[in-house]
């Protein structure tokens, strides 16, 4: 039978007798919420679980009275909020299938929140003086966008408007005030269709959920939808706008809760982890359109794969926290594929948010502060494409072209992996957990890079800022060179992709299926070249266990092979025979431990990849053939150089410009000129005379050369 209204009142007695009467001994007088599980409830009557589902207000509210009647019966003065979790999945929705069917019911939705806006007082209950008889008269304010007076004096008995009317004042001590707060919230982007725009929503928050959420943070949201009349032309028009009260909402505890496989999933996940050629499968699976016929291609793909997989971000017992993402940075000659790989990896990882240089400022990089567009003009954050990207990885296409001024932006939040914001009078940190992807494009068209110059010499042809190339884990140059095999395996593999293709018009007419929702239930595809790859569902969902399920540890055997490594790059300078005997310099440092820290995160990625718990030499291995590959093929020789831009090795400078010096002296029996000392630099291919200026100073400071006269050098 039917619940009926008045049954209400005893149901929630009797369910607070029955299960939760030891919760309820334990509230104190600081308790402000009473958090239940729905299944609790569902359990113990599912016929009045359902009535709540329909008809939440109403019913929550009697058991707030119920529950704060049982608080006093205890000695506690205190009225908590009831906050219902975990709905059941039938009132799960998406945030743009909300409509007239689900107004004034509980409905469950996951999204981020795009914005925040400040605390506002709300009048609950409004308490209005009469003039005539100094009596008070009670109105309850249903709606937050208009203040209702009373019709008629509760104690004289006048009308507030005619002949013989009062007139009524608000009594601001005597009413009831309750903070309210503003939420701007989106549906998540891995859940827009096709190419749609994600559907966005206004969220009203009261009471004890005020200043709970920031910007950028994914949440279960248990809304209750109801509707605000629309206005055409100053008039009330018959089109209304949905707006949704917060009812509670649960931060991701891990991420990707969006994508949990199924049981059959997750059997076929562990199948494909044991397979020995795993390492080729997921190289092939990323951007399988853009053959790597080059070694460097294929060392830039698996690069790729242990980003999606990352290291594991750990907390230090001192607050600290050590990153576990992997940024990495593509610069490359125009129609090297960089911006296809960028978008590809922006499908395919879990969370992730792509950005084009060229239309990104500060702002949308970190958080804009903008006029509150919810009511009174004040300043709010709204969040951008890093913090949305958190747990995620953040592609930026086009880095160099992000001006000079909003490139500083993007230094605290690849390290730290934070966002501080202070601006409009807003002062907070935003988390932005998020890998870096990023492509850079020469400023002059194409990189001028000689034999013997390294990579700090491209990078400074981007006109990116130095301190950024030491945030990269991995820094790759990809050059537009004429080699006949390979432009020929290039060209036959852009023709076979051409054919294998549907033509777009017929899917928009549904004459073809979408070859994309074809990969759904798919967990193997093929390559023009016939080898095999991992679908994009497929991939996702296995990249989201790996994340969500392990985070492996060092073993010993690890340690020792990266140590190893470590020592002997950091040495490998001292043993170069071409070192000048008589060198009073220091030996350079080829990596610090920033560097060494890059060796675990990409180990922990590999050991990710094999859903392994523990870091074997094989992921030792592999992050030191990823690692070494990419230092050693573009000549970097130390975070020192890449922290001073030098296009040539410090230790290299020094070299080359103290042989100069000695060989214009020993020549010419007279003290070197500067301006001999630029031209024989410029014989050796050295164009950056301001570094050769910076080398002669240092050399002159260790008393190496010595300056007679100004503008003349000779060595000690």
């Amino acid at each position: 039978m039917a619940l009926q209204m008045e049954d209400f009142g005893s149901r929630w007695e009797t369910f607070f007798q029955e299960v939760k009467s030891q919760e309820i001994q334990l509230l104190t007088n600081n308790s402000i919420e009473f958090r239940l599980r729905f299944n609790d409830i569902q359990s113990w009557d599912p016929d009045f679980a359902k009535r709540i589902l329909v008809d939440p207000r109403r019913i929550l509210g009697t058991g707030k009275r119920i529950l704060s009647q049982r608080c006093k019966e205890n000695g506690l003065s205190i009225s908590p909020d009831i906050l219902l979790e975990h709905l059941p999945p039938d009132v799960d929705s998406d945030l743009r299938d909300i409509g007239s069917d689900d107004l004034n019911r509980l409905r469950s939705v996951n999204v981020v929140i795009t914005k925040v806006s400040e605390i506002r007082p709300r009048i609950y209950e409004a308490t209005w003086t009469c003039d005539s008889c100094g009596g008070d008269t009670m109105v309850r304010q249903e709606n937050e966008l208009e203040l209702k007076e009373p019709l008629i004096c509760s104690g004289c008995e006048l009308p507030a408007s005619g002949a013989g009317s009062t007139r009524f004042t608000l009594n601001n001590d005597r009413c009831t005030w309750i903070n309210n707060q503003y939420l701007e919230i989106q549906e998540l982007p891995e859940r827009v269709k096709g190419s749609g725009q994600p559907s966005r929503g206004k969220v009203l928050i009261e009471g004890i959920l005020c200043n709970r959420y920031l910007p950028g943070e994914r949440v279960t949201a248990n809304l209750i939808p109801y509707t605000q009349a629309g206005y055409h032309r100053n008039r009330k028009s018959s089109m209304f706008e949905i707006v949704y009260s917060l009812h509670s909402a649960i931060r991701e505890s891990t991420p990707f809760t969006d994508m949990q496989p199924s049981e059959e999933e997750k059997k076929e996940i562990k199948k494909v982890a044991e397979r020995p050629d795993l390492m080729q499968i997921m190289q092939g699976s990323i951007a399988p359109s853009i053959i790597d016929v080059t070694a460097k291609l294929k060392q830039i793909k698996r690069s790729l794969v242990m980003q999606l997989f990352g290291g594991v971000s750990r907390i230090n017992a001192d607050g600290t926290r050590n990153r576990g993402d992997i940024h990495i940075l593509l610069m490359g000659d125009p129609g090297v594929a960089k911006s296809q790989l960028l978008t590809y990896m922006s499908k395919l990882a879990p969370r992730a948010r792509f950005a084009s240089g060229g239309n990104i400022s500060a702002a949308g990089l970190t958080a804009a502060a903008i006029r509150d567009s919810f009511g009174d003009g004040r300043f709010t954050l709204e969040a951008g494409v890093l913090p949305l990207a958190d747990l995620g990885i953040a592609c930026i296409d086009e880095i160099d072209k992000i001006s000079k001024e909003d490139k500083g932006s993007l230094h605290e939040a690849m390290e730290q992996q934070q966002i501080s914001v202070s601006k409009g009078g807003i002062t907070t940190q935003l988390r932005a957990r998020c890998a870096v992807l990023s492509a850079a494009n020469p400023e002059k068209g194409t990189f001028d890079v000689g034999p013997n110059q390294n990579l700090m010499y491209a990078f400074n042809q981007t006109g990116l800022p130095i301190p950024l190339a030491t945030r990269f884990d991995i820094i790759w140059l990809i050059k537009d060179q004429v080699h006949e095999d390979n432009d020929a395996s290039i060209a036959k593999h852009i023709m076979a992709s051409r054919i294998t293709g549907v033509p777009e018009s017929k899917v928009e007419e549904n004459t073809f299926e979408n070859p994309v929702m074809k990969d759904e239930e798919v967990t193997y595809k093929k390559n023009t070249n016939g080898s095999e790859y991992l679908s994009v569902p497929f991939l996702r969902k296995y990249i989201a266990y790996a994340k969500t399920n392990h985070s492996p540890v060092l073993t010993d055997e690890a340690k020792t092979m990266i140590l190893e490594y470590y020592k002997e790059a950091r040495t490998q300078y001292g043993k170069d025979s071409n070192a000048l005997a008589n060198s009073r310099e220091e030996q350079p440092i080829p990596i610090s431990a920033r560097a060494l820290e890059s060796l675990i995160r990409l180990a922990e990625a590999h050991a990710r990849m094999h859903l392994r718990d523990d870091v074997t030499g094989e992921d030792a291995g592999m992050a030191i053939a990823i690692f070494s590959h990419w230092r050693e093929e573009e000549g970097v020789g130390s975070e020192a150089e890449m922290a001073t831009g030098s296009s040539y090795g410090q230790a290299q400078m020094n070299r080359m410009v103290m042989k100069i010096v000695r060989d214009i002296v020993s020549e010419t029996g007279e003290n070197a000129m500067t301006s001999d000392v630029y031209s024989r630099a410029k014989a050796m291919g050295i164009d950056d005379l301001d570094a050769v200026d910076r080398t002669l100073q240092v050399l002159n400071q260790d008393t190496q050369i010595l300056m007679p006269r100004p503008g003349q050098w000779r060595p000690n």
